[in-house]
């Protein structure tokens, strides 16, 4: 992904992005998007990035040794250090739909920051909502007050966030109404096709924002907004 693209991707919602993967496509029928109503920790925060994928759980204490829960945390935390950039950290809970255990508030959305990353995806808890890491967004499942017994289970493995599978590398991009994988092949051609929504959605905003106009004149900028999409 080239910066040119990864700008005009930190510019837009994940709605647009939907939108114009289908424009890229030429049909309708993209799939790859969460399911449900997400929590963001910033309505206004969009993250992109390549994802780095990992599984917490959080109800019941862990029955491996501490040493094993040790050495695989601070191997998570490498990981999540590693990796090409823009990065997206993408965390299954395993708890869910019994979700307890925040692992997103202000120690880790900061560490995660430090680390480079552009923000979490995950269909687990969230916490500390005033202190959460500045220009860090979290888009989650729920928001709750305790961090249960949670720890890492496993990462760098392909996990599901709200029906959407996500593999680690997937191109992410996530907002406070939910994420997207971006298909591979219409990296090349996403930020054209994100340019022709914009234009031929400005057909119809132009007529009608801020005005009030009759069914005839709502028809010819109709049929102009179908013919520029197309």
């Amino acid at each position: 992904m080239d910066n040119a693209l990864f700008d005009v991707l930190k510019s837009v919602d994940t709605p647009t992005v939907c939108n114009a993967i289908e424009v890229a496509q030429g049909k309708r029928g993209f799939n790859d998007f969460t399911r449900g109503t997400m929590l963001a920790s910033d309505p206004a925060g969009v993250m992109v990035g390549y994802a780095r994928t990992a599984r917490i759980r959080a109800v019941a204490p862990p029955t491996e040794a501490p040493e094993v829960i040790k050495a695989r945390r601070m191997a998570y935390y490498r990981y999540m250090a590693d990796g090409a950039r823009p990065a997206v950290c993408v965390v299954q809970d395993l708890d869910v739909p019994n979700a307890i255990g925040a692992y997103w508030g202000e120690v880790n959305t900061n560490i995660h920051k430090a680390f480079g990353l552009a923000g979490t995806l995950t269909d687990g808890v969230m916490r500390d909502l005033g202190d959460v890491a500045e220009g860090y967004p979290v888009v989650a499942g729920s928001v709750g007050p305790s961090h249960g017994y949670v720890h890492v289970v496993d990462f760098d493995a392909s996990v599901r966030i709200h029906g959407l599978d996500i593999r680690s590398g997937d191109l992410v991009h996530a907002d406070r109404h939910g994420a997207v994988v971006v298909p591979t092949d219409v990296i090349p051609t996403l930020q054209s096709a994100i340019q022709t929504l914009m234009r031929s959605e400005q057909i119809v905003f132009d007529a009608v924002k801020g005005k009030q106009i009759g069914f005839a004149e709502f028809e010819v900028a109709w049929a102009a907004f179908e013919a520029a999409r197309t």
